[in-house]
Formats: structure tokens, sequence, C-alpha cells
């Protein structure tokens, strides 16, 4: 996919500009109090937060190997709920939205090799999603089922696409659960694993073919031989679209899944529709994404660099009408000296670990701008940007364009957004060409969006 910064069209007749944002920052939101990163998050314009509700950390008894007595989908039979209720409620305060991921770790009881991973007995996880519904009723405005099944430390057996059937049963009984308990809000699937490996026990299933196997189809989208599954009811996909450091130009290996690939996740839903597994034009959902970023040189980009592919991303994302979320996954760096493993974590964050230093990702999060060269001509390209639809720019309004060569910045000119934020504009270019914005919100304040390039190609630092 070369070029695809560069190349991708200047107009999307497909674009889809009603396009949601949420933050996901757990250890912010669910380790003491989150009424500071969710003040970050609204004042970023962000819509809403994901939360990941772990069945293990709710559960009575989770280390037992036997089931204890309880009533299991009464919300009083767990304990723990305060730090979810915390965030949840909080960012309802604040107008955000909230998506809710249930899943695992399961209770060793209630997991075939007593591990918290191993066949999980949907039966009780589907209990454990009535008791979750009960709880949360209406508060969540998205749901889904399990984090990253097609992960085998998240999920198995993963030798011969088991987990795939497992997840299945899984996500039946929990969708089952949640509507008994009065849910209405969407349902989604996946919440999918970008990139298949073949690590013994531990590795990834390849998302597409997991998604096949789990709609009980092959290779061919026809029904799978010696099975009979009725349609799946959900209301879309979720994915977590992460790339490598080749970020929004990498094209990987068939039936895997990154930012730059997208109409593949779409192509394999509207095949599976039409086999009968599920329901046509199903939405996707990104609910999970992020680009590494130094200080870990082994697998993040240089600051500036993680800037412009987050843009890139996202304006990929709006170029395809059927998603309907994007994501930024992390708030903050990871620690990068977490378990003596430097660098083992996330550093994919809005801030750096150390001194909470905000990136340049930061200032494209609020102001995303990419640079889209013309096909036919060096000299011309669309700038398309961004506004984030917070409450200060619901209204609409006007950003001002700079761009820079080898000298200072110039004033190009002023250019008015629309309610939802969105904006482009065609400008003449030249190599090495650096173009900024700068908003001035209704309240005053005033921001500066990173420098920002046309980018072709990988880093090869």
């Amino acid at each position: 996919m070369t070029g695809l910064a560069l190349f991708l069209p200047a107009t999307a007749a497909s674009a889809n500009s009603k396009q949601f944002t949420t933050v996901e920052a757990p250890n912010e939101l669910l380790n003491g109090s989150p009424g500071a990163a969710l003040d970050e998050i609204e004042s970023l314009g962000a819509d809403g937060i994901r939360i990941q509700l772990s069945w293990r950390g709710l559960a009575p008894s989770p280390e037992a190997n036997r089931t204890p007595s309880f009533n299991a989908t009464d919300p009083g039979s767990y304990s723990g709920w305060e730090r979810y209720d915390a965030a949840v409620d909080g960012a309802r305060e604040r107008g955000l939205k909230v998506h809710l991921t249930i899943g695992g770790a399961a209770p060793d009881w209630a997991t075939s090799r007593g591990d918290g991973l191993t066949r999980p007995d949907s039966a009780a996880f589907g209990r454990f999603a009535t008791a979750v519904g009960r709880h949360f009723g209406s508060k969540v405005s998205w749901w889904s089922i399990w984090n990253e099944p097609n992960l085998g430390k998240f999920l198995k057996p993963i030798a011969k696409n088991e987990s795939a059937t497992v997840y299945r049963n899984l996500y039946l009984r929990a969708y089952s659960g949640l509507r008994s308990a009065g849910v209405r809000a969407p349902i989604l699937i996946g919440e999918l694993a970008p990139i298949g490996n073949a690590i013994r026990d531990i590795g990834t299933i390849r998302p597409i073919q997991f998604l096949r196997s789990m709609l009980c189809l092959d290779g061919n989208y026809r029904r799978a031989r010696g099975t009979r599954c009725a349609k799946l009811p959900t209301q879309g996909l979720a994915i977590h679209p992460y790339s490598t450091r080749a970020g929004p130009f990498l094209t990987p290996p068939t039936d895997n899944l990154t930012i730059g690939v997208l109409s593949r996740a779409t192509q394999a839903l509207d095949r599976a529709a039409r086999a009968g597994a599920i329901a046509r034009g199903l939405p996707l959902y990104i609910t999970e994404f992020g680009v590494q970023s130094y200080p870990d040189k082994r697998v993040g980009v240089p600051l500036a660099v993680q800037s412009d592919y987050r843009s890139i991303a996202e304006y990929i994302s709006y170029t395809n009408s059927r998603v309907k979320s994007f994501s930024q996954y992390l708030l903050r760096d990871d620690d990068d000296d977490t378990g003596g493993n430097r660098y083992g974590a996330f550093e994919s964050g809005l801030f750096l670990f150390r001194g909470r230093k905000p990136k340049p990702s930061l200032h494209s999060f609020r102001l995303p701008l990419v640079v889209v060269a013309n096909r036919s001509s060096r000299a011309r390209a669309t700038l398309w940007g961004l506004v984030r639809p917070g409450k200060q720019a619901r209204r609409g309004g006007s950003i001002t364009i700079e761009y820079a060569d080898r000298g200072g910045w110039k004033r190009l000119g002023s250019q008015r957004y629309s309610s939802s934020g969105y904006w482009k504009r065609a400008v003449t270019t030249r190599s090495g060409r650096k173009f900024r914005v700068k908003w001035t919100a209704p309240d005053g304040t005033r921001y500066t969006g990173p420098a920002t390039v046309a980018r072709s190609a990988a880093p090869t630092a």
C-alpha cells in the first residue's frame, strides 16, 4: 500500500461525517479517581470512553476450583463494581458515552482447566452478562463481548480454531443475557486482534479466519461441513486494526486486518451476510487503536510520525462509510519499566509516561490534519482536517492554515468547518512543505496543531 497517505481520494463520496471517537484509559479511569482523566478526555473533544469489565474481577471466589453457591444473575452477588461505576457515572455526567466490553479472564471454576482461559462455561458467562446488564442498564451506549478472543492469551484453545466456536457460544449466551436484562443498545461481535501468528498456545488466529470460523463458514464463505448454525444476532463488528512500524502503509497477508486494509473487513461481512450467517450491511467499530511511538524504538515510531500516522488512520476510517467509530488507546503511555521489561507494554498514548509530557499526537488528536497529494500533479494537494467535535466545535467555525518550507511559518488563509468539525481545502505544495492548523475556541482558548507533511513511506529509523 505504498503511497497510501499521498493518494487516498481527496473527496470520498462514501465518507462518514458522523463517526464518533472513544478514548480508552484503563490506568487512569479504573485505578483511583477517574475525574481528572475524564475532564481531559472531555476537553479533547472525544465522544466517549471504552471500558473493559473483567468477569474474574467481579466473580465470587475466582480462584476456587468448584463453583460457589450464589445467584449469578443478581448484581448484588458480585463485588468490585465501584471502580466501574465511578468511570461510567463520571463519563455520563460529562456528556461522554460509554462502550463496555464484557470479558475475561473467567473465574477458575468456570473453565475446563481451571486457568480462567480454557473453554469458559458459556452458560455461566451468560448469567454474568445478565447481572452486568441489570447493573448498568441504559448507562451503556454500546456493548461488546470478550476482548481479542482470537488471541490465545485471552481465550483457549486456539488449535484448529476451536476458540472461535468457544467464542460463538460465549457471545450467544451473553447476547441473550443482556437482552433478558432489558438492554436495547447495540451489541457487537469481535474485538478482534489484527495480525495472526503461529505462537503455540498463546498465538493469534488471523481475524478474518476467526470470524469465518465463528460464523460456521469455510474459506469460501460457505457453510462449513458438519455445522448447523443459525444467523448470529449482532449489530456490528468491533476490530483493533493496529499496525506495525509501517503504520497505514502495511499490507499484511490475507485474513489479517490492519488500518490500511479496512475494506477486508467490510468485504468479509458482506460475504458472510450473503451466506446467511449475519444481517446485511453491518457496520464496523474501531474500538481499540493506537500508534506505538518512541521512546520504544523496537516497535515505535518517532513522535512526529506517530502524530501523522494517527491522523492518517483517522482519515482512512473517515473515508469508509461503514466505520461508525474510531479509537484512541491510550491517554498516557504505559509505564516503560513495568515488570523490569523496558518497553514491554504500550507507548501509544497522547502523553509520555515520564513527566506526563504531551506528545505531538495530543495536539493532532484535537486538530487532525492530513496532506493528500493529487495523483496528477505533484504541485497540488488537498488538506483534510477535523476540529474534533467536542462541545465547543459543534456549532461550526473557522481555522487558520499555515505552511512552512525552509523558513518560518506563513499564513495560507482561513477555512470554515461544519458543525461536524470536518473540512478540506485544495492547496499548492512542494516536496517537504509543512502545514499546520490554528484554532481559537469559542471560549477564547487558542490551539495549534503540530507540523504535518505528506507521508508516503514508513520511517527507516
